[in-house]
């Protein structure tokens, strides 16, 4: 909330204006703080819907069935028999009215999108342009409609929509979820500059789509440059160029940026631009069960290490969050998870205690540094992952039932006397604060919750 504060401190001592030819997610200077504050500047608890327009093959088996060889990437899967039909059977049935509803009832207020760059050329086909999906536009065709419509139902259960560009022309990293079974080719300038395109088409595409609703749509929380970039002694001009292309087209979006595994350095990159990059979000992912570090660490040990605030993870997190929040912007967690590696639960007949304590260390940490964080991930195909499958997670009771404020239709319900309450603390605080009454104008003083 202290940012939320600092965005109204600043528009009460300064008006400025908006250049015609730049676009804004339906923000509206006048009101402060505004819807898309709200959603902009809330403290973030979310969950990642992994696989659900950038596949996965080990969460969601079913659409690689008929895939090209070798079958490990959205590339593959496109180039593969029946790829239309099988995609948009995907699309229209990973995530349904009930996963939202579920979502919302354990008190989350956010999601993170993972999308390709060719899931936009429904919106414009120019995006595919000498690309590695050239071709196959009308395979992704109908994608667009679909992430539009999923930003529409997110906002109707109170929900903030994160975009993350998952997979970039050339792609990013060496992992089959950036679109291709090849290896990464995003670091040569042809790649780099065709992903501004993307990222121009994106948020004008967004701010179309969100402008256009009835009423707008004003939970877009901010654009993800990349995911997980490797690291390339020219990515950090790039961030730059990336977020002046994104601010250029919409002055007030946050953007978010991936650390590529280094914090500290992207961090200092933060702080050292802090006046050309205003609110920049850093944007980091922790798992513990990759290396052989990981497996020979004990699950409790884990937990330990994230709770000891001398260790060197909360240290980090700490030393972080300050400077970045020092040059006006964040940290947050874009992706972490409850998985441990085998050899970190050996000896364990019931993993369910020492899951529990880890993750809850986990939420612990994100509570006190971070913006927010977001559980990779929702769900997978085959049920009873409760490390990767917050579904899962939260059956198992390794994962809170609920985290966060709850539901706000149910505190509502529940509470007949809230709405008088609310008229006095708003006389109240209007009353302390006349110069804002008075800026807001009359007609606008206690609008109904």
């Amino acid at each position: 909330m202290h940012r939320l504060a600092d965005s109204i401190k600043n528009r009460l001592h300064s008006r400025p204006t908006q250049d015609k030819a730049t676009v804004s997610l339906v923000q509206d200077p006048s009101s402060f703080p505004s819807s898309n504050d709200i959603f902009r500047y809330r403290k973030q608890r979310g969950v990642n819907l992994g696989s659900w327009f950038v596949l996965e093959r080990w969460i969601a088996e079913a659409p690689f069935r008929s895939a090209a060889p070798p079958a490990q990437s959205d590339l593959d899967v496109a180039r593969g028999t029946h790829a239309k039909e099988t995609l948009e059977q995907h699309w229209d049935t990973w995530i349904n009215e009930g996963d939202w509803a579920w979502i919302a009832e354990r008190g989350l207020n956010s999601i993170r999108l993972p999308i390709g760059y060719y899931h936009l050329c429904g919106a414009d086909a120019s995006v595919l342009n000498n690309t590695d999906f050239a071709k196959l536009g009308h395979v992704y065709e109908g994608a667009w409609k679909r992430i539009t419509n999923a930003i529409s139902t997110a906002h109707r259960f109170g929900l903030g929509v994160l975009i993350d560009l998952h997979a970039a022309p050339g792609k990013q990293n060496r992992d089959a979820h950036a679109g291709t079974s090849a290896e990464p080719r995003f670091f040569n300038k042809v790649n780099m500059t065709h992903t501004l395109h993307v990222l121009s088409v994106l948020v004008t595409q967004l701010d179309r789509f969100c402008r256009s609703s009835d009423p707008p749509l004003a939970n877009v929380l901010g654009i993800e440059l990349l995911n997980e970039p490797q690291q390339d002694p020219s990515l950090e001009k790039w961030y730059l160029d990336a977020i002046r292309t994104v601010r250029s087209q919409d002055p007030s979006i946050p953007v978010y940026i991936g650390d590529s595994w280094s914090t500290d350095q992207y961090a200092g990159f933060i702080e050292s631009h802090a006046s050309a990059i205003p609110f920049t979000v850093l944007d980091h992912h922790l798992y513990r069960c990759f290396t052989q570090g990981d497996a020979s660490t004990p699950a409790t040990r884990h937990a330990h290490n994230l709770r000891d605030a001398s260790s060197g993870t909360p240290q980090m997190f700490a030393r972080v969050s300050q400077k970045v929040q020092g040059a006006g912007g964040a940290l947050v967690v874009g992706e972490w998870s409850g998985a441990l590696n085998p050899g970190s639960l050996h000896g364990i007949a019931d993993d369910t205690g020492v899951r529990r304590e880890y993750i809850a260390a986990q939420l612990a940490l994100y509570e006190q540094h971070c913006a927010g964080s977001f559980f990779w991930t929702y769900k997978k195909e085959h049920p009873g992952d409760k490390g990767w499958s917050l579904r899962d997670a939260v059956a198992a009771g390794v994962f809170p039932s609920r985290v966060g404020l709850g539901n706000r239709d149910a505190v509502l319900r529940e509470d007949p006397q809230r709405p008088t309450r609310r008229s006095h603390a708003c006389d109240a605080a209007l009353g302390a604060y006349p110069d804002l009454y008075d800026l807001r104008g009359s007609h606008d003083r206690c609008s109904p919750a």
